[in-house]
């Protein structure tokens, strides 16, 4: 039986990957993106399959759109990838709250609104898998960027009692923990190069995900995931 997968926020570079690795392993795509335009000029520049791949407009902030985003969907998917995301430096989050807010609602409010939706359509016997992207940026609060790492941290915390939430109907949920990726939501900043990652790297991560919840693509980020979580506070606080 060909599966189906729904990637919201497939305009991202690491979900644009997850796109191509899809189809390789023989999957149906619904790539959903306000950018639809992008979305298919990639398909041409790439010589993917158009019968493989289905290009739908959504928008992880507009909530009251999303119940009718999702019964219009032409199948219910198998797996569903949440790889929307929004980032702001942290000096223009505490100033400018509209941009703290964008990124509560891309990052956070809007995984929070579509993947409740299906998850709780228990009418999709379909359904076998969500996957969701966070960060470390999550992982501990720090003063470089914890408007930022906050949305992650509230959306790995949703996807932790998602997943107990469908336990009971095997559906598995996994959780991306994911550093450094070399993408355009990262330009302009200064960010250590032995510590980023390919998108295409990060996606395989992804389109292989196991059964574990938290998933930290790279053994050096996952030692780094480690130390985060068992620093004290006084040594975080002196983190760059």
């Amino acid at each position: 039986m060909n599966k189906t997968v729904l990637i919201l926020g497939a305009n991202s570079d690491v979900a644009k990957q997850c796109i191509k690795q899809y189809i390789a392993k023989d999957y149906s795509v619904i790539a959903a993106s306000r950018n639809t335009k992008s979305l298919e000029d990639f398909i041409l520049e790439n010589n993917l399959a158009h019968s493989k791949i289905t290009v739908v407009y959504f928008d992880a902030a507009e909530f009251d759109s999303h119940h009718k985003f999702y019964e219009g969907l032409s199948v219910k998917p198998h797996i569903v990838v949440y790889a929307a995301g929004f980032l702001v430096d942290n000096q223009n989050a505490l100033l400018n709250f509209k941009n703290a807010k964008q990124m509560m609602e891309v990052n956070y409010m809007g995984g929070v609104s579509i993947l409740s939706i299906i998850a709780m359509d228990e009418s999709n016997n379909n359904l076998e898998r969500i996957v969701g992207l966070s960060s470390l940026s999550g992982v501990r609060g720090r003063k470089s960027n914890f408007v930022y790492g906050s949305t992650k941290a509230a959306f790995t915390q949703y996807l932790a009692g998602l997943r107990q939430e469908l336990a009971s109907r095997n559906i598995i949920v996994n959780a991306l923990v994911i550093g450094y990726i070399r993408t355009k939501i990262n330009e302009g900043l200064k960010l250590n190069e032995s510590l980023i990652m390919e998108p295409d790297y990060v996606a395989n991560f992804i389109v292989n995900a196991g059964r574990s919840f938290i998933i930290v693509p790279d053994f050096k980020w996952k030692i780094i995931y480690n130390i985060l979580k068992l620093l004290p506070e006084s040594l975080v606080s002196k983190l760059p």
